[in-house]
């Protein structure tokens, strides 16, 4: 059974139950089409065969961006789509995304402007490093598309700064200056969807680690990944909304292929305070002497670089390679040649395989961020229509759910209710825009919980309008702060395992905290988190000691965490 007023379910409770759409894949298309569904009464299921999230929708560069160099191909569209999407999030979300200040090094006045033009035109052309003209046009152009719904500074162009002098390598000249925004946790933008889903029609539920086998009929038969029962289930309509393995899922789901094609990007976290320093909150956005656009930009306490673009075949293999790490710790030695990059100097790393419609582009960079919802109509073996979501990216994922819903509604003979345009998410509901009333908000909760100033912000930081609520639930269990990780705490810890759906302990220390991205997770901090998630959910030993032993793994051979074993905390 699920908690009250949460959406999460374990298979075994939905053998048997109808629902009028059940959407595949729990990333964050498909999560936008569950919460736009929710919010017109449709009753949904959305399942995914590993965590929520655990797919590319957690492993982005946490930009919220308008795609800056998408102009040059004349996707004004796109630019145009995702710059209004970029300023609904800053308005409905801005507990997790917020504005970004972004300098572009420059180092000549014209150069890359017969690149720009040819591929304007639509030639195959090399980018060639561009100059203050051709970055000057884009970003005129870019302010005009992005200025609908919030004003963003305008962009500027400057000689380079004894500052930036000191920082970027010699040749560079100018800056040009703009913004964009970033998201600090996708992941949990992800869980406040699908818990604003819920509440807005709460025959919506959400499944994880539950995979889909067959589809037969109405009836799709779907295998709990944790103890291997299988149920089944029927709707009426059904999303494929599972990105990069679009064309897998529709093997299973007896749909057409051959619609995606999957390119990957690493990217790394650096604990590197001098370039910390260095940037002044400010992403630093660049072109490697290869060609390559790349960002480098203050994440939390550290540092997010990224990221590499590299064709991939199979999205569950995509790992981060020794060779793409060297390649970006040396295109950031290109940029700023003053200060010294090494392997030392990175706690984590993250791939993500971005789910690009299948083109015949001779470069990943060539290919087309757009989106489309295609129908595959019932056929000899499936009795419902198979609304597939091909391509898109994390800025514009409102816009694709709006798309796909609307043809699912089509599909079930029903009206749009609501729009989501100006529906703030989770924690942004209520939540004070202005610092002084935000500051009179932590006032409000400070009263209200006995918690400290200091504990009132960080809970602000990652909940929102809803940490006024959380905080007084922290307080009554005395919100005792970790022993390895003073800035959550145990009550903290027990309510993310028991009202976020949380399966295994990776779940918990990789995509529900922060504590992963930002290096913090130490031999000490995985064994204490292992106590209060067996404790919270009911682990016998063994199981807490297979789950220590599954995520000190997964951190070790997929984010280039080394986290020695220490046999007294995984024999206990």
């Amino acid at each position: 059974m699920t908690t009250p007023g949460l959406p999460y379910v374990r298979p075994a409770a939905l053998a048997g139950r109808h629902f009028s759409t059940v959407i595949v894949g729990a990333g964050i298309n498909g999560v936008g089409v569950f919460r736009d569904l929710s919010l017109q009464g449709v009753d949904c299921l959305i399942v995914d065969k590993s965590d929520f999230a655990a797919g590319a929708s957690s492993a982005p560069s946490r930009m919220i961006h308008g795609g800056l160099r998408y102009l040059e191909s004349g996707a004004f569209a796109l630019v145009a789509e995702a710059t209004r999407e970029r300023n609904l999030l800053l308005r409905n979300a801005p507990h997790l995304v917020r504005p970004l200040e972004t300098v572009v090094p420059l180092s000549s006045r014209f150069g890359g402007l017969l690149g720009s033009v040819l591929r304007f035109a639509g030639f195959t052309a090399s980018p060639g490093a561009r100059g203050v003209f051709v970055v000057a046009l884009g970003l005129r152009l870019y302010d005009r598309l992005g200025r609908r719904q919030r004003v963003m500074p305008e962009h500027r162009i400057a000689r380079a700064s004894a500052a930036d002098e000191a920082l970027f390598r010699d040749t560079v000249g100018w800056t040009a200056t703009y913004f964009d925004a970033w998201i600090t946790h996708p992941e949990w933008l992800i869980l406040e969807l699908m818990a604003d889903a819920h509440a807005d029609q709460p025959a919506s539920l959400a499944a994880n680690y539950c995979n889909v086998t067959a589809c037969r009929g109405k009836t799709l038969y779907l295998r709990d990944e944790l103890t291997g029962e299988t149920v089944e289930v029927t709707a009426d309509t059904v999303v494929n909304a599972t990105g990069a393995w679009l064309d897998r899922s529709a093997d299973v789901l007896e749909g057409e292929g051959a619609r995606v094609m999957g390119t990957k990007g690493s990217h790394l976290i650096l604990d590197h305070p001098a370039l910390r320093a260095a940037l002044d909150g400010r992403m630093v956005y660049f072109e490697a002497s290869d060609g390559r656009v790349c960002i480098v930009y203050p994440f939390m306490d550290r540092v997010l670089v990224g990221s590499t673009d590299i064709p991939v075949d199979d999205p569950d293999q995509a790992a981060t390679e020794p060779a793409e790490i060297d390649y970006l710790l040396s295109v950031l030695g290109e940029v700023f040649p003053r200060l010294s990059f090494g392997r030392g100097d990175v706690v984590y790393t993250y791939v993500g395989v971005r789910p690009l419609a299948h083109s015949q582009a001779d470069k990943p960079g060539q290919i087309s961020r757009d989106h489309a919802v295609v129908i595959d109509p019932p056929n000899a073996v499936r009795d419902v229509p198979l609304i597939c979501l091909v391509g898109g990216k994390w800025t514009t994922f409102r816009s694709l759910a709006e798309l796909a819903a609307n043809q699912v509604l089509a599909q079930l003979g029903r009206s749009r209710l609501r729009l989501t345009e100006a529906l703030a998410i989770g924690g942004g509901a209520g939540m004070p825009t202005d610092s002084q009333d935000r500051e009179l908000m932590a006032d409000a909760i400070q009263r209200q919980s006995g918690l400290t100033r200091e504990r009132i912000d960080i809970l602000v930081s990652r909940y929102g309008s809803r940490a006024g609520r959380l905080a007084q639930v922290f307080a009554g269990a005395g919100d005792v702060p970790l022993r390895h990780a003073r800035d959550y705490s145990e009550a903290e810890i027990r309510t993310l395992c028991q009202e976020t759906g949380v399966q295994h302990l990776a779940d918990l220390v990789i995509r529900r905290t922060l504590l992963a991205i930002r290096g913090c997770v130490t031999n000490g901090l995985l064994a204490e988190l292992a106590d209060l998630a067996a404790a919270a959910l009911g682990w016998t030993a063994t199981r807490r000691r297979e789950e220590w032993l599954a995520c000190t793994a997964i951190l070790r051979d997929r984010h280039f965490v080394d986290i020695d074993l220490i046999p007294s905390l995984i024999t206990t």
